[in-house]
């Protein structure tokens, strides 16, 4: 049992820095609904894991160097390069400085006076002779290095003056206005070639602006590498440790595992070994890379459009997991690209060698002190194993069966050399479709324990879909929900997810993990969002997500206890609204619209042989004209052309319409129930690069799949499509084939779980009330007696609420309330999430 399931209510208090006061029991409120909860407390559910919630840190949004990572310096190795990025150069965040009028010249070298092989490039500075100095200035991450008062910040540089006596260095942080943060550091480099020079600045004020400076002078050559300035405050002390307040708030979601390094940068890009000065720079994540001191480590070409140091690397990451008492979760490439791309690597002679990788990296974490890997550990600081139970295999890869031809000669070799290493697979990227089906029945024919599911859907979709794992099989595998959110970091996003993780825990004997994706992002620079931890230089802040994420987590409890609830009356309304066509990244062209109700009234009719008045272009997207008859999308870009004719108010219809494909990547898009530009529900034909299709449901910008398959169209060749609207049910036909069809879910706001703490016995209700009406709900524990004063801990924002950098409007309150009893009344305010401790009578 984790500490976090042994919590007790007052130590839940103290995590969640609440306000704590006793208050009466709440009255109803006049616009309340109507609910009740029936907790079977006699009953026994499922088990739930002791890692039920973790984390899942990749470096995207610059989550690694200049955010969790403690590295103060940027391009501390001049390796920055137009590989990484366009705007790179190897002098990115570099400017030389020199004192008075003195003279010199820096050049950055890649030559084989390096510091190491894989460290290719370095500074070569020609000094003033004059007595004058000269060296470059670093400008840190964003606006500048952040310094406070009376901290100290440590220095080091690798450096070599051949040919002549000592160098003096001279290390000097100043602001963006040039005035001193600390006394100046001076240091003396020798002529024994490459060596480590390293002391300690104090800083005398505090700045968001700093700079640091690196100077030379006598003469000569003198060449550095590796500039590096550390806060000593780093998470537990570490040496090249992490940001302590970043850590610090990942600390506080006590996590039971740590999924790293990816992601999409673990399986995109070339897989090929290291092979000198000249190798790839657009390489996979490959742990080999990162390990052993870090001068020696590799830089190279991040995913997400920057470079990475891979100074937080796989040591780092073991270490990160350990001190949270965490499990740890690698991820390793499995020869097939994902995240958009669509290739398997062939070569076997490739693919044996990353097999070997990986039981090398289970030998790096988990052999012993004079194994080839594990003494490795040990020279870096950890004779002891790391306790590696887990390794993933793969993330989101597009192709199943390639996927999992692969996938199969992982596991064996694994499993051979190491029976204990349970090995996740995948389901692809998303929550459902021809990928995840494929994915998902070769999952169960390879009898795989645990699948990776990962998806981003529209608040709507997590408040309709709450049930998802009621059906699974329960003799079938696991499922570990690595990345989930919804789109959107306001307090109305977190309540959907709050909502959903309500089906998550009442399913614990099918969803073993779970985390919430991305985990951190720098607020300068963002490749994704939502996001759950944001941070700029000198602060970080959690989302109103992150604090759903820690709610949960401190509140998980040790198994579940059976209940159910009364619904919201009126919650299910019929698919409305208008029509709608589009296209994207495509030409293409319609014709003979036409919509009739269900009792046969023509309700639109235009075959364009008078223009296309009825139609408004909404989203400003493309080229809309009529030509020769037919409505036509005439550019092959544009992500969304939409234009749209009729009622937002009609319901039980038929769309048809006839739709030709000109040129582009895509087919067509039908657009029916459209309520606005974020609000419809469209038919995606030949979507994804005309790899498949499917209707995607948009609701508040953000969009959900709703069913698949992998039909795609041919340019060129005119297709009859048929929507047929009834209530909240539609079916489609392609060609006069019914091609599919679906129920529109029903977004429920109103959503519970019951766990017990089984060190205390506390009963913990968590209720969700996503609506703008207070919940007042009869709570009956079926006759089970408990005190009846009760711990509560809410949060209650409103929908569109989003803490920032200055605001934290989405923040926890505890406070107690009296009336517990085996069966009470109790009104959960609107908009809000409510975790109510109940204690039991003797």
């Amino acid at each position: 049992m984790r500490a976090n399931r042994r919590r007790t209510a007052a130590a839940t208090s103290a995590l969640l820095a609440g306000v704590l006061c006793a208050v009466p029991a709440a009255a109803p409120a006049s616009a309340a609904t109507e609910y009740g909860i029936d907790v079977d407390t006699a009953a026994a559910g499922p088990q739930i894991s002791d890692r039920m919630y973790g984390i899942f840190l990749e470096d995207i949004n610059h989550a690694a160097d200049g955010g969790l990572y403690a590295e103060l310096v940027q391009n501390r190795s001049f390796e920055y390069s137009t590989a990484d990025n366009e705007n790179y150069t190897p002098m990115t965040s570099w400017e030389e400085v020199a004192t008075g009028n003195a003279a010199g010249n820096a050049k950055v070298v890649n030559d084989d006076g390096r510091l190491h092989e894989r460290n290719r490039n370095y500074l070569r500075l020609a000094l003033p002779a004059d007595g004058g100095e000269y060296g470059v200035v670093n400008s840190g991450y964003s606006t500048g290095i952040t310094v406070s008062e009376g901290k100290r910040y440590d220095f080091s540089v690798w450096a070599k003056a051949p040919g002549r006596g000592a160098t003096p260095l001279r290390v000097r942080l100043r602001d963006a206005q040039g005035e001193p943060l600390a006394e100046p550091l001076t240091l003396d480099a020798d002529e024994r070639g490459w060596a480590r020079y390293s002391g300690t600045l104090t800083a005398s004020s505090s700045s968001t602006t700093g700079r640091l400076a690196v100077t030379g002078s006598g003469g000569g050559s003198l060449s550095l590498d590796m500039v590096s300035l550390f806060p000593r405050d780093t998470f537990k002390g570490r040496e090249n440790g992490l940001r302590e307040d970043i850590a610090q708030k990942i600390a506080a979601l006590d996590p039971g595992f740590v999924r790293f390094p990816g992601g999409c940068l673990v399986n995109t890009g070339s897989h090929e070994a290291y092979e000198g000065p000249d190798w790839p720079r657009e390489r996979s994540y490959q742990w080999k890379d990162t390990v052993g001191p870090v001068e020696e480590r590799a830089a190279n070409h991040n995913f997400w459009g920057y470079n990475q140091s891979y100074g937080l690397g796989y040591y780092e990451y073991f270490q990160f997991a350990e001190d949270l008492g965490a499990m740890p979760l690698p991820v390793v490439p499995a020869m097939v690209t994902g995240c958009g791309e669509n290739r398997a690597t062939d070569a076997p002679e490739l693919l044996q060698r990353h097999i070997q990788d990986t039981l090398d990296l289970i030998e790096f974490a988990n052999g012993p002190a004079d194994s080839a890997w594990g003494s490795l550990r040990a020279e870096m600081g950890h004779p002891e194993p790391f306790g590696l139970t887990h390794v993933q295999v793969g993330n989101e890869e597009n192709l199943p069966d390639a996927f999992f031809e692969r996938f199969a000669k992982f596991r064996g070799a694994i499993e051979a050399e190491y029976p204990g290493i349970t090995v996740i697979g995948n389901s692809g990227p998303a929550s459902g479709g021809t990928v995840f089906e494929r994915a998902w029945e070769l999952n169960r024919q390879h009898d795989v324990e645990l699948v990776d599911e990962h998806y981003y859907n529209s608040p709507e979709w997590f408040l309709s879909n709450n049930e998802r794992y009621d059906s699974y099989d329960r003799e079938g595998p696991k499922v570990y929900l690595g990345e989930f959110a919804s789109q959107g970091n306001r307090f109305s996003n977190a309540l959907a997810e709050a909502a959903y993780m309500t089906g998550l825990e009442r399913n614990a004997d099918v969803v073993e993990m779970a985390s919430y994706a991305p985990l951190l992002a720098a607020a300068w620079d963002t490749q994704w969002t939502p996001d759950m931890i944001w941070f700029d230089n000198s602060t970080t802040w959690g989302s109103a997500n992150y604090e759903v994420q820690r709610l949960f987590s401190a509140n998980t409890g040790d198994s579940v206890v059976p209940s159910t609830a009364t619904g919201t009356p009126g919650a299910a309304g019929p698919i409305t609204g208008a029509v709608g066509l589009s296209t994207w990244n495509t030409s293409a062209e319609y014709d003979d619209v036409r919509v009739t109700s269900a009792e046969g009234e023509t309700l639109l009719s235009d075959d364009f042989s008078s223009g296309a008045d009825g139609w408004t272009h909404i989203t400003g997207a493309g080229t809309w004209a009529v030509e020769n008859g037919a409505y036509v999308q005439t550019e092959t870009t544009g992500e969304n052309t939409m234009v749209t004719a009729g009622d937002s108010g009609w319901t039980d219809y038929d769309l048809e319409v006839t739709a030709t494909k000109r040129e582009g990547a895509e087919g067509f898009l039908i657009g029916f129930g459209v309520r606005g530009t974020d609000d419809y529900y469209w038919w995606n034909l030949g979507g994804w690069n005309n790899t498949q299709s499917a209707v995607e449901r948009t609701s508040g910008g953000a969009k959900s799949l709703v069913v698949s398959d992998d039909t795609t169209i041919e340019a060129g060749r005119a297709y009859d499509i048929r929507v047929e609207v009834r209530g909240r049910d539609a079916t489609l036909y392609l060609d006069g084939e019914k091609w599919g069809g679906f129920t529109a879910p029903t977004p429920e706001p109103f959503r519970q779980v019951v766990t017990r703490d089984e060190r205390t016995g506390e009963l913990i209700v968590k209720v969700v009330n996503a609506q703008g009406e207070a919940a007042r709900t009869s709570i009956d524990l079926g006759g089970a007696r408990v005190e009846p004063t009760a711990e509560l801990t809410v949060l209650s924002a409103d929908p569109a609420a989003e803490n920032t950098a200055d605001d934290r409007p989405v923040s926890p309150e505890t406070s107690t309330i009296e009336g517990a009893d085996s069966s009470f009344i109790h009104t959960f305010p609107a908009h809000s999430v409510t975790v109510m401790r109940l204690t039991p009578q003797d």
